[in-house]
């Protein structure tokens, strides 16, 4: 541990034996906690994310501006995440999810006062969004480092598989279809069910058992933010393997930028499908995430984790694909559940990964440089899909993303070699 504090210029001191004595006494309870909070937060983002961008196609018939909900939702990840990954490192991570979820009811709260008074504007909803984003922000990078800390070593790339597979299936299925339905009905009944649910995950936080904060050694000398934020960066780009993970997902993300920025327009203006139908697309992602939760397993043993992974790439250029040469809603629907298929069986890998090769006291650190690779390019993503289909139309948008998919072939087959996954494997506890 000393090695690991001399190498990335920490300044903390972990008690090691403590941390692994609360793991493996509280392993199970906590993993529980973590799932059902998982799926609760996801639920209600889930309802969240099909209300904001309907809600804005209600204002609007402008694609640039549609897109700029999923935008200025994202658009927290580029802008702060570096910040709040050096705040998950020095506060209580636990606290930090309950500062997350208050903020995102203040900012739901607010939208849903707006719309029962008819004062709903596309202004107000941006600057709800960017609350929403900054949250996520908090949330997403403390969940993140609060596992390695609440799940004992043997049991965590279990609970990675669970929690995507609940997150998945949460955020991209059951939520977007109930998100969908509760539109059909108000605008302002599917704001009050994600205010609610924010609530609920809230109140399961207190049920976590042991400490979610690095001790600092006293009297230890002062290291700066911007310094701490050198750190992560650098520990992750210094590692190849992280590095090109976090890379590839700069890449793929930007589909999944453009297939949520684009389609909420498509769906139910230029293909005439309702709310609930457009809910329904949406959840064939989940669909496809519950399968690859079931089968990651299945996948790794057959194929191992590099060639489980690869597939992702093929998958989320089949979410931009099809939707670029056909208008048919059942292929896309069946392209939306490979994406999320795809999409699972690369976060469990990536996240087991990461949290065996990187040291509890980076962990925030690295998550949020890691994320800034993955979720910054969101924002970027949702506007340059906006703006090509102002410009040019969505089939040649989502075409365009479809090419740029490809291009990760060839980096991620050179540098996740199975020499190093099995230097990653090797250092994993025994099962």
């Amino acid at each position: 541990m000393q090695d690991q504090k001399e190498a990335v210029g920490v300044d903390v001191v972990l008690d090691v034996g403590e941390r692994q004595r609360t793991s493996a006494d509280a392993s199970g309870r906590n993993a529980r906690v973590l799932v059902a909070f998982t799926a609760v937060t996801n639920l209600t983002d889930g309802v969240t994310k099909v209300a904001l961008p309907l809600l804005a196609s209600s204002l609007t018939r402008s694609p640039a501006l549609v897109s700029g909900v999923l935008f200025t939702m994202t658009l927290p990840w580029l802008l702060v995440s570096l910040h709040i990954g050096v705040l998950v490192d020095r506060a209580d991570r636990r606290r930090l999810l309950w500062t997350a979820n208050a903020l995102r009811v203040a900012a739901v709260g607010v939208l849903m006062a707006a719309v029962a008074s008819d004062a709903i504007g596309l202004p107000l909803l941006f600057a709800c969004a960017a609350v929403l984003g900054v949250a996520e922000v908090i949330a997403l990078t403390s969940a993140s480092a609060l596992v390695p800390d609440a799940v004992a070593p043997e049991g965590r790339e279990r609970v990675n598989a669970v929690m995507t597979g609940v997150e998945t299936v949460a955020n991209e299925f059951v939520g977007p279809f109930v998100g969908g339905m509760l539109v059909a009905v108000g605008a302002s009944l599917a704001l009050g069910v994600s205010a609610g649910g924010y609530l609920a995950a809230t109140a399961l936080l207190p049920l976590l058992v042991g400490r979610f904060r690095v001790v600092r050694a006293d009297g230890g000398p002062k290291v700066s933010v911007n310094r701490q934020i050198g750190e992560g960066v650098s520990f992750l780009w210094r590692h190849r393997l992280l590095r090109t993970l976090s890379l590839s997902v700069t890449v793929l993300v930007t589909c999944w930028a453009a297939w949520f920025a684009l389609m909420p327009l498509v769906a139910t203006r230029v293909w005439a499908l309702s709310p609930t139908g457009y809910g329904a697309l949406v959840g064939a992602l989940g669909v496809g995430g519950l399968v690859g939760t079931l089968v990651v397993g299945l996948v790794n043993r057959l194929l191992g984790r590099r060639w489980a992974m690869f597939a992702n790439i093929f998958a989320a250029a089949s979410m931009v694909t099809v939707p670029a040469v056909t208008a048919n809603v059942w292929a896309t629907g069946a392209a939306a559940f490979l994406g999320g298929l795809g999409s699972t069986l690369w976060v469990v890998n990536a996240r087991t990964i990461g949290q065996t090769l990187v040291p509890p006291d980076m962990m925030g650190r690295f998550s949020a440089a890691s994320r800034l690779f993955g979720w910054g390019p969101l924002p970027l993503g949702s506007a340059a899909a906006g703006a090509l289909a102002q410009a040019v139309g969505y089939r040649v948008a989502f075409g365009a993303f479809a090419v740029a998919a490809l291009t990760v072939v060839v980096p991620f087959l050179r540098n996740l070699t199975p020499e190093a996954l099995a230097d990653v494997e090797a250092r994993m506890p025994s099962r």
